[in-house]
């Protein structure tokens, strides 16, 4: 698919937003081991940021001073300075949402999570790194500067007095673009629900930016709506889950722990959990929208 120039009457939102659902809905990587070719993510969700939006300085304020802005990012993986970028950079955000099939498997579990999840997490991720690439070769082949940060060299992760962080934050750039709002698990809930993978380019393409319809950060989340929503704690195993958040580090402990056994059983190298973004109100829907 070729992408009109910025330059051109016809805008390339169209063409980027279907070149990601296509590559997603006929990528041989978005399928599921042991199954009869099932797809592990659906059709996408796909909307864009202003790389100048003032959000992505809060972040670093918010997450850590090391989180990259769009701007800081796309230089380092240029070789540039971010003041010899264009003026105009866009952020290209998406949603895969995880298919029914695969988290009703994670519905019944209670301790470990279910194998196709597992796969989706380990499998799941391969894929979404393939289409960051994609779309960032997609973009140099029009010839607009085009960098996918988290598999950039650049990409870490780290701790201070906050917990675990990493320098770019698909979740926090996903807000940025409009998609959810944070949960009180951590997750990132959006119209289609919590039970997802995400994922970004930064490119210097002009796209429109896409509105933030969302009250506050949290106004998805029905724990934080009108107090009455507690499913993801009791779901989580490790206990990480209380009314006042995420416990981070609780949660890794368990994982590379706990069930660091499911790695080689289930033959992945991550074997996630999500028990917590299974069963719950917020699942496959935004539970407050018609709140």
């Amino acid at each position: 698919m070729s992408l009109p120039k910025a330059t051109e009457p016809t805008p390339p939102v169209p063409f980027i937003t279907a070149e990601i659902r296509s590559f997603t809905l006929t990528s041989p990587l978005n399928r599921l081991p042991d199954s009869d070719g099932d797809v592990i993510f659906d059709e996408p969700s796909v909307q864009f940021a202003d790389g100048n939006d003032p959000i992505f300085d809060e972040y670093k304020s918010i997450i850590d001073p090391t989180h990259l802005t769009p701007r800081e990012a796309l230089a380092l993986a240029q070789g540039k300075n971010p003041t010899d970028l264009p003026a105009q950079l866009s952020v290209i955000s998406w949603i895969l949402h995880i298919t029914e099939k695969t988290r009703r498997t994670n519905r019944r579990e209670t301790v470990i999570p279910s194998r196709p999840w597992s796969y989706t997490r380990w499998y799941g991720e391969q894929f979404n790194d393939a289409l960051r690439k994609h779309v960032v070769e997609l973009l140099h082949d029009q010839g607009y500067l085009a960098a996918a940060p988290v598999v950039q060299p650049y990409f870490k992760s780290g701790r201070n007095g906050k917990g675990r962080f990493s320098n770019w934050s698909e979740r926090h750039v996903a807000y940025a673009a409009g998609l959810g709002t944070f949960s009180l698990s951590d997750g990132f809930i959006t119209e289609r629900g919590i039970a997802q993978r995400c994922g970004s380019v930064v490119t210097d393409l002009a796209l429109p930016a896409s509105p933030r319809n969302a009250r506050d950060h949290l106004s998805n989340c029905l724990f934080y709506v009108n107090n009455k929503c507690r499913a993801c704690i009791p779901r989580c195993p490790a206990g990480a889950i209380t009314e006042n958040g995420h416990d981070k580090d609780r949660c890794a402990d368990y994982m590379n722990s706990d069930i660091n056994y499911l790695k080689e059983e289930y033959g992945v190298g991550v074997q996630g959990c999500g028990l917590c973004q299974t069963r719950v109100p917020c699942e496959f829907r935004n539970p407050a929208a018609k709140l």
